[in-house]
């Protein structure tokens, strides 16, 4: 919470990591400092959540600036013909 100023980011942080370590733990073994492996996980994961969410802003604002597509639509629609079908007349 101190690093990043965000408490809810900072809580999923720490539950992502206690998660973690629920699942790796039992079979590796506790780590020599487990408070030290949990605060290096939980910031690991804060790191990636705050990227996570910067790389969303940047396609939010690509996707803003992008022109709209056409809605006009053409009198007669050809996209669904198959090579060598005829058209209905």
């Amino acid at each position: 919470m101190r690093r990043s100023g965000d408490f809810e980011g900072s809580e999923d942080a720490v539950q992502e990591a206690l998660l973690a370590a629920a699942r790796h733990w039992p079979r590796e073994g506790l780590p020599d400092n487990p408070r030290g492996r949990l605060i290096q996980t939980a910031t690991r994961k804060m790191t990636d959540q705050i990227r996570s969410e910067i790389a969303r802003r940047r396609r939010e604002e690509v996707a803003a600036r992008q022109e709209p597509p056409s809605t006009d639509v053409p009198d007669s629609d050809d996209t669904l013909l198959l090579d060598g079908v005829s058209q209905p007349e």
